[in-house]
């Protein structure tokens, strides 16, 4: 068996979508699950939609990710180059659009916008209206397409379609797929700026770059049959196709620019780890045969089979992925993970505490870095809240018990020197007994007091410790004056 091949073939045109993430993921997996190849290769054919800094997100975005590409722009594999502007400088793509063009499976045409509008009359199932082509020019004479070229009219050039028949394509995910030829219009080849489009540098790329696997989004699907007619016309072999699913948001409509959480850099704005991107990502569209759901980067490589993928949309689903990031941060090296969370935390804490004790805090607690400041901004004041608070049922403690336990554990408090979590514990769990109270009735009024918050992510001993005795003693006598 030839080793295998996939290229991922971005267009720069902004940030990194979450499919084309997708696409590049599943193209990575399917090369290195065999030891193969992985390519990337730059498609900016479409220069009006080119956009700047676009080129330096996808090398960041694939270096962040790990996806790391065996040949490219960067790293010559002898296929280069590997920017289809550049193999267009070279005249690659017009030496076999005129090679059909001699072959008779391809013409120049000269038809005019105004023509072309013209021909628009079909309406399309999504009520816009489609154009097909009616072959004009294929019908020119030789003379006449002569005189026209030496005259400088403006001209494409179009793959002539089969009218009659059906053809037939076979994709590894959707199986067979039979169109019929009537439908499949005359194809641009090469645009009247000289460059190839998408369609055309697609497929001589892929044959000349020996591209085994070809890797895209199932909205290609439709243009496949397209495609499979010009490899037969030059008689190359056809590359396996794997077309994924499409990636829905949770209304089930396609996942598009607006949706906020469409691209990589989105996701890592609003918190999320590039591990946990990755992992999600992966699960979008296929499904291991144990239904597990962490995999690291390598785990994915031994383990992903695009077999297995689904024809059915994949839903992008916000409260999963939270939950996946929340697993990976719980299981994050402490020391990096109070790196990335310091800027979240000193944005809310400007006192002089432990903020160590306050990520160690919060490190099982959240599922993405900017839940932090919601959790902690306690420490720097404590916010307005209801007295209603003290009562908790469980704890069998009410406002009038607060007040009665406050009042009595402040001065405790002020003769006892070791602010530590476990000192502190023991001395509020030995003053409960010898009291009489159940710990909770000590210990709920005293968190209630520090932080003025229903749910705080540590308990009443802790936050006693990070926010010293003489905060502590001021806050508890704010909640005496409060209860009273």
């Amino acid at each position: 068996m030839s080793t295998v091949r996939t290229r991922f073939a971005p267009s720069p045109t902004g940030r990194m979508h979450v499919g084309n993430l997708r696409t590049a993921l599943y193209a990575y997996l399917i090369a290195k699950h065999e030891n193969g190849s992985f390519m990337l290769r730059i498609e900016d054919t479409d220069q009006e939609r080119f956009v700047d800094g676009a080129l330096d997100i996808i090398y960041r975005t694939l270096a962040k990710t790990g996806l790391v590409h065996d040949e490219g722009p960067d790293k010559d594999g002898g296929y280069g180059p590997y920017v289809q502007s550049e193999r267009n400088a070279q005249g690659i793509y017009l030496k076999y659009a005129k090679q059909l063009i001699e072959q008779g499976d391809a013409y120049y045409c000269f038809c005019t916008k105004e023509r072309l509008e013209s021909l628009k009359s079909n309406v399309g199932e999504d009520g816009k209206e489609i154009s097909v082509y009616d072959k004009h020019c294929l019908y020119l004479s030789k003379e006449e397409v002569e005189a026209k070229l030496a005259a400088g009219e403006p001209h494409v050039i179009r793959f002539n379609m089969p009218t009659e028949g059906t053809t037939t394509f076979h994709d590894d995910i959707y199986g067979d797929i039979t169109v019929q030829n009537d439908e499949l219009d005359d194809l641009i080849l090469i645009k009247s700026d000289g460059y190839p489009t998408y369609n055309f540098a697609n497929v001589i790329d892929d044959h000349l770059m020996n591209i085994t696997h070809v890797v895209r989004g199932n909205e290609y699907l439709s243009s496949s049959p397209k495609y499979n007619r010009i490899y037969e016309a030059f008689g190359w072999e056809i590359p396996t196709y794997v077309h994924c699913p499409l990636i829905t948001n949770e209304e089930h409509k396609k996942l598009s620019k607006r949706s906020g959480h469409s691209s990589y850099e989105d996701l890592l704005e609003q918190g999320f780890l590039t591990e946990a991107i990755v992992n999600y990502v992966a699960l979008l569209g296929w499904c291991p045969q144990d239904n597990r759901e962490i995999f690291s980067l390598e785990e994915l490589v031994k383990e992903f089979d695009y077999h297995h993928m689904s024809k059915s949309p994949a839903v992008f689903d916000m409260t999963k992925l939270k939950w996946m990031n929340g697993e990976y941060i719980k299981a994050m090296d402490f020391d990096k993970f109070y790196e990335m969370a310091l800027p979240y935390i000193q944005s809310v804490i400007k006192k002089d505490l432990d903020l160590k004790k306050i990520a160690q805090m919060v490190k099982t607690r959240i599922e993405v870095f900017p839940d932090i400041p919601d959790l902690i901004d306690f420490f720097e004041a404590v916010p307005e809240y209801d007295v209603a608070m003290y009562t908790h049922k469980k704890m069998k403690t009410n406002p009038e018990i607060s007040l009665e336990v406050l009042n009595k554990i402040i001065p405790v408090l002020e003769a006892h020197e070791d602010y530590t979590n476990d000192a502190l514990y023991e001395l509020l769990c030995g003053f409960a007994k010898e009291n009489g109270y159940k710990n909770g009735q000590i210990l709920w009024p005293i968190r209630t007091a520090l932080s003025g918050k229903q749910m705080t992510p540590a308990g009443a001993t802790e936050i006693l410790e990070v926010l010293g005795k003489d905060e502590s003693i001021i806050r508890l006598k704010a909640a005496v004056e409060k209860l009273s």
